[in-house]
């Protein structure tokens, strides 16, 4: 009788899928921090919010997947997946969302960079699931917007999905309300503030699930809790996917 591997497989895929959603700052904090922190969760998927970009964006992204243990598949903007060499990644798919380019806050005025989405479509056992991570911007109503066209590039997978990212709108906020109005589930209700890491007080990072899925988050290991302020601004949401 054999000993059962880490991540059980079927003829399909892996039962259990493990996905870290983490914005990771740019990888402009302590690095060395980060890859600890992600390491240690071991993720078979990362779905990344703030990854590097500007002058040789894929050769970083490569260097910082690679720091994690991990390979660079598929970016969008400023969203990236990075996948363990276990996992297979298809149909992936990357689109930018219209954001204003100006946004107002009583009396200032500041710009904003381009919105995307990227996602691409996992196994878990026998179900076929979309991974999708946004990062939705500072403008009010611009997020709302924005949410619509992330949505329809869920559904444009033509399976069930889990939405990751940075909101920027708390729980009360109208984001939250239309993704309950889609049926997803808010698998963070209980997970508690993601930001800031030096002093969480509120929740602005999301984890929604379609029904048709099953999936929890998880804790983060304990031995890397001291790493979580220098790693980044976010604390990062672990998720587990299970057949």
């Amino acid at each position: 009788m054999t000993t059962p591997p880490t991540h059980p497989r079927d003829d399909v895929g892996a039962r259990v899928v493990r996905v870290l959603s983490y914005n990771v700052h740019r990888w402009g904090d302590d690095r060395e921090a980060l890859a600890r922190v992600v390491r240690a969760c071991g993720p078979d998927v990362m779905l990344v919010q703030e990854a590097p970009t500007w002058w040789g964006t894929r050769r970083k992204r490569r260097a910082m997947a690679a720091s994690f243990g991990l390979s660079y598949v598929a970016g969008g903007a400023r969203n990236a997946i990075l996948v363990a060499e276990r996992i297979e990644l298809a149909q992936s798919l990357h689109w930018r969302i219209w954001r204003p380019f100006v946004r107002r806050r009583l009396r200032l005025i500041a710009t904003q960079l381009p919105g995307g989405a990227v996602g691409g479509r996992v196994q878990i056992g026998t179900t076929a699931a979309a991974l999708v991570v946004c990062h939705l911007g500072l403008h009010i109503l611009g997020r709302q917007r924005e949410l619509e066209q992330v949505l329809r590039g869920c559904r444009s997978f033509g399976t069930p999905f889990l939405l990751v990212g940075d909101l920027n709108e708390t729980p009360d906020g109208p984001v939250w309300q239309r993704l309950a109005a889609e049926g997803l589930t808010d698998l963070g209700a209980d997970a508690g503030p993601t930001f800031s890491s030096t002093d969480p007080h509120k929740r602005i990072d999301g984890a929604h699930l379609s029904p048709e899925l099953t999936g929890r988050i998880v804790p983060i290991p304990a031995e890397v809790r001291d790493d979580l302020p220098k790693a980044s601004d976010h604390l990062p949401l672990l998720i587990e996917l299970t057949d």
